[in-house]
């Protein structure tokens, strides 16, 4: 065991966030971190990554461990390159980096200076380190980041920025890898690769992700629900097997909570009037005691939170009667998705193009064909930057880039929706009630008050949500404003790119059922396998597949 983590109070102001997360982590064992948006996955990294301090409980790590951490902020890099940053992020790295450097010039005769000269060059070697630097330009090239190794890290997008930080900890040689997201922004052939590494690597890992194809090769599986942590041995599909029998046991237990708080209340009623009727002092005493314990339980059961229920939609449907009874009793909200989907499809063409080729300076790919009908769907797929992002702009009407073949046409009647892997700007400093209202304008659309608060609740928001600003919101809340923006105009064509990334499991299934059932019809790009299997459709190969 390489680390003991147990966390009994991690509050923000009045509310609780943590006050039973209890797990430990082997040597070289690959955990996946799930549960709902909101629920702390990010705090506890903070935690262990010892940048948050602000909690009661330990977090225990056997003596001499390394450990590695992603980072989701980046406000004080300064003007390093990408490749001085991930160095900087190696353990080791720059301390030995600075003796070799300027020991020369001062050691002298000094043997103490001289024998930690000596060892930290035999140490830089052990390491790698000769050939580090050649290593860290290679792997930037594997996740389609050539050429940015001298340029300044500031500089760099978002998505960018992630993949740099997956590829510092490749590098680390740490003991533990602490990655938060690490495959959002991934293309396909690099989330191959990261995955590979996951499988091979030395490091034990602990690994926030909602990504299924990366769950699926977890040696186990820890949930952090209701304030507590819950472990699954196993990966993904394990995991959603165990977790419906386990949810089923605990739906089991809650029921029989709520049949004894409603004897107790029944209890007390009759032992209050039995009282009041008395006029035996003795037996008014008895029946004032019995009343008396029978509260003090009542009020403990219900101190009681009901705890979250989810089970995933294929394990649901294989349930006994009662088990199912007692899930649709009580199973947690999820987000809800309204899309159309009656069946009267005309199936006549919304999107068409015959051997395209689009680009702005050159090409960025040619002979692409699309097909797209009513009530059907079309994957996207190719590597970032090989212009499905510029085939999508085309299909909008963009002006702005290079016909070099072909011909595209979008039915003009046609409503579309968009799902983008970003919020907008504009909407950051907006309120999310105001932004949701500003969604809706935008598009040209009136929406009431009453419509903004349904949406809300519809979308898991809570009244204290609508009142902060959109870049204070977490990255799973973001992504549900973006399918609020997407079906505002009730549209019968959807444009999605990367949909899965920061919803938690429940709102991907979820949003998978609803496009499942959708009349109108869908193009997508999705990186993540079990939503395209789900979602299927004709796949359309934008650039070269290598």
């Amino acid at each position: 065991m390489i680390a003991d983590i147990t966390i009994t109070e991690k509050s923000y102001g009045p509310k609780s966030l943590m006050s039973g997360v209890r797990f430990s982590v082997s040597d070289r064992e690959k955990i996946g971190i799930i549960g709902r948006n909101g629920v702390g996955k990010s705090t506890l990294f903070g935690i262990l990554s010892g940048k948050d301090a602000d909690y009661t409980g330990h977090v225990l790590y056997k003596k001499g461990t390394v450990v590695a951490a992603t980072l989701q902020e980046h406000h004080d890099v300064g003007d390093v390159s990408v490749l001085q940053y991930v160095l900087a992020g190696l353990p080791e790295y720059s301390d030995l980096s600075n003796i070799i450097e300027t020991y020369p010039e001062t050691m002298g005769n000094d043997m103490r200076k001289i024998s930690a000269y000596t060892d930290a060059l035999q140490r830089f070697d052990d390491k790698g380190f000769y050939q580090i630097e050649e290593q860290i330009v290679r792997e930037l090239d594997n996740f389609q980041l050539s050429g940015i190794a001298h340029q300044q890290f500031a500089t760099l997008s978002g998505g960018q920025k992630r993949l740099v930080e997956v590829v510092k900890i490749m590098h680390s040689d740490s003991h533990l890898a602490l990655l938060d997201e690490p495959t959002n922004h991934m293309d396909y052939i690099a989330k191959a690769q990261f995955i590979d590494w996951v499988r091979d690597a030395r490091e034990a890992m602990l690994i926030i992700t909602h990504d299924r194809d990366v769950l699926r090769e977890v040696d186990r599986i820890i949930e952090i629900k209701d304030g507590g942590s819950a472990s699954f041995k196993g990966n993904y599909d394990t995991y959603l097997k165990q977790n419906a029998v386990s949810t089923g046991s605990q739906m089991n237990d809650f029921e029989m909570v709520e049949k004894r708080i409603a004897n107790l209340k029944v209890k007390v009623l009759d032992y209050q009037r039995l009282k009041e009727k008395s006029r035996n002092p003795a037996t008014i005493q008895k029946f004032k005691r019995l009343e008396g314990s029978s509260r003090s339980e009542l009020a403990e059961l219900q101190a009681i939170e009901k705890p979250t229920f989810w089970i995933d939609k294929t394990s649901a449907e294989n349930l006994n009667y009662k088990v199912a009874a007692q899930y649709q009793k009580f199973k947690a909200k999820n987000v809800r998705i309204t899309l159309k989907s009656d069946e009267s499809r005309s199936k006549h063409v919304l999107v068409n193009a015959h051997n395209l080729s689009l680009g702005y300076d050159k090409p960025l790919f040619e002979d692409v064909s699309i097909d797209l009908r009513e009530g059907e769907a079309t994957e996207l797929r190719g590597r970032n930057g090989a212009g499905k992002t510029t085939l999508i702009k085309a299909i909008l009407g963009d002006t702005s880039i290079a016909h070099y073949g072909g011909d595209i046409t979008l039915d003009p009647q046609v409503r579309i929706g968009i799902y983008q892997q970003e919020v907008s700007k504009n909407y950051f400093d907006l309120t999310l009630e105001d932004a949701i209202e500003r969604v809706y304008l935008d598009q040209g659309i009136s929406i009431p008050n009453t419509k903004v608060r349904s949406l809300m609740s519809d979308y898991l928001f809570t009244g204290e949500d609508g009142k902060v600003p959109v870049r204070h919101l977490s990255g799973g809340q973001k992504a549900r404003i973006q399918l609020i923006a997407m079906l505002a105009n009730n549209p019968g064509l959807l444009i999605l790119d990367e949909p899965t990334n920061h919803l938690d499991l429940p709102s991907i299934e979820e949003l998978e059922t609803a496009l499942t059932r959708y009349s109108g019809a869908i193009l997508y790009v999705s990186h993540d396998g079990y939503f395209r299997d789900t979602i299927g459709g004709d796949v359309v190969q934008v650039g070269s597949e290598t």
